[in-house]
């Protein structure tokens, strides 16, 4: 939209903040602190994004040398130096200013170490800032539309407060639907949309974008990412919008491909609009056994699991022909553990592992609860059980008396199937994996029936393509230049090009929300 097409502004401020999640609150938060006046466009009805229902620890390092050796080795020469050593350089700050914030609702701030996800030069120096605990959602209740409270709820528990306290106002059900620009390209405001009108909001300074991925839009998802279908994991509000927004006005995009994501199950009725979580077990760092200790980890039972033991895995996956394909259990199972899933089989044009099937017995079935739900939602709804009967009787699970049942009602070839689960068992009995390398300590047997299979696909719990930005937060063209007064922070464009880094969007919420603030607020004001 052309700002001589503007008739009216139906709001004004001086910088528009587009979602309401950590990077929202951030930049909000700082950039108020700094001044400006600030609005923030939230199109849910409800606040967090993804932010609300993570797992809440945010990377930190008390080394910006050791952090930016990480980066850059787990960016894989796909993001420039400088924008990483700007992300490593604010690494260190992040504790104290969570500290601070904190002090708006008495909430406790803690920094435990925890080795990057891999062995790559300066993985030690890396640790998790958490809120572990807000005294207001101490009473077990549902924070918002989230599952339940989680320390990523805790998180944004701390970022709402200071929001409210600063009388920073909110729109909710207030979709960004397009950016108004001046004959010169610069950004003057945004179009929105509340309860089926249209809305023309003029910025004295700037826009910024903090509107997530588009985990949640299929067409997105078809066009930069190449298995399908692959399920959403936990919320539904990040379509894209700001992405295509950015797209608009001329922004290069970097990093489309990346998503972050493990492997699970979806609802057979399609009752439950999300995919559904595995266990979560542990991750851990190659090399490195100290690295399952400093995750804080509890078994079942919430006692410490031991410095050496990883958690038994009760499963194996299989492709459509009855195979195994991967390691089941790598370093960091929420990040690359979906990308075997990506194979095409040119000769049968098809995906034979989506859906592949996960294989466990009956003893796998009653060792714990196979699956798990976390989502910010306030319509969806799913309750595990403990025992996973539940989810036989639901179809999320087909039970099996025999192997040859098992391969009947799977569909695939009994030789071939009966040799997978053999030659699965010989390498339990031997501790060793000489297929794909599974730890030894994450290995049990198949062998008491009956048998059970679930299918499987690949989730996507958040992306990290988008506009690419420069080491203010500037959203830039194709070329490198800014696009003037547009901004962008969070996991919109993250900076993360080759593996992902526990922890390492709510840094950039964190880190790069900050910068967004800081720069928007010491623009010269644009006058009419």
């Amino acid at each position: 939209m052309k700002l001589k097409d503007i008739q009216k502004w139906d709001l004004e401020t001086d910088i528009v903040i587009v979602g309401f999640g950590a990077a929202g609150g951030v930049t909000a938060i700082d950039a108020a602190d700094a001044g400006s006046r600030v609005l923030i466009l939230e199109k849910m009805a409800f606040p967090g994004g993804l932010s609300a229902v993570s797992a809440g620890g945010i990377r930190v390092s008390d080394d910006a040398g050791e952090a930016f050796k990480y980066l850059k080795a787990t960016c894989g020469g796909r993001t420039p130096d400088d924008i990483l050593q700007t992300l490593a350089d604010g690494m260190p700050k992040v504790p104290d200013y969570m500290r601070r914030l904190a002090e708006v609702n008495g909430a406790t701030v803690n920094v435990t170490p925890a080795l990057g996800n891999y062995p790559l030069p300066g993985c030690e120096s890396l640790a998790y800032c958490e809120v572990s605990q807000v005294p207001s959602l101490e009473n077990g209740e549902r924070y918002h539309a989230t599952h339940h409270t989680k320390n990523g709820g805790r998180l944004f528990k701390v970022l709402e407060d200071n929001v409210i306290k600063r009388n920073i106002p909110v729109h909710y059900c207030t979709p960004a639907r397009e950016l108004i620009t001046d004959g010169d390209g610069e950004v003057r405001g945004v179009l929105a949309e509340n309860d089926g009108k249209t809305l023309a909001i003029r910025t004295s300074r700037a826009v910024v974008l903090t509107s997530g991925g588009f985990e949640n839009c299929d067409e997105m998802k078809k066009q930069y990412l190449q298995a399908m279908p692959i399920l959403t994991g936990s919320f539904a509000g990040n379509t894209g919008d700001g992405i295509r927004m950015a797209q608009a006005v001329g922004a290069d995009l970097w990093h489309m491909w990346h998503y972050h994501g493990p492997y699970g199950l979806e609802d057979p009725k399609g009752e439950f609009p999300f995919g559904i979580y595995l266990k979560a077990v542990p991750m851990w760092t190659p090399g490195h056994p100290e690295s399952i200790s400093d995750l804080g980890v509890v078994d079942d039972a919430g006692k410490p699991m031991s410095q050496k033991a990883l958690a038994k895995m009760a499963w194996i996956v299989v492709d459509q022909d009855g195979q195994r394909f991967m390691d089941e259990y790598p370093p960091y199972p929420g990040d690359t553990g979906i990308r075997p899933f990506d194979y095409f089989d040119s000769k049968r044009q098809k995906f034979p592992r989506i859906p592949a099937y996960m294989i466990f017995d009956e003893n796998g079935r009653k060792m714990y609860a196979i699956g798990r739900t976390s989502f910010n939602d306030p319509d969806a709804f799913y309750d595990w059980s403990t025992d996973n009967l539940k989810e036989v009787e639901r179809g999320i699970f087909v039970k099996a008396d025999t192997v040859e049942d098992l391969a009947q009602k799977m569909n695939v070839e009994l030789p071939r199937l009966k040799t997978t689960i053999e030659d699965w068992n010989s390498h339990v009995a031997k501790g060793v994996d000489t297929e794909f390398g599974r730890m030894p300590d994450t290995m049990v047997p198949l062998d008491t029936p009956p048998y059970y299979f679930g299918r499987v696909y690949p989730m996507v719990i958040n992306t990290q393509g988008g506009p690419r930005h420069n080491i203010r937060q500037e959203i830039v063209d194709p070329f490198g230049n800014p696009i003037p007064r547009l901004y962008a922070a969070g996991e919109l464009g993250s900076v993360f090009g080759h593996l992902y880094l526990g922890g390492g969007n709510l840094a950039e919420c964190v880190i790069g929300g900050r910068i967004a603030a800081r720069e928007t607020a010491a623009l010269e004001a644009w006058e009419h």
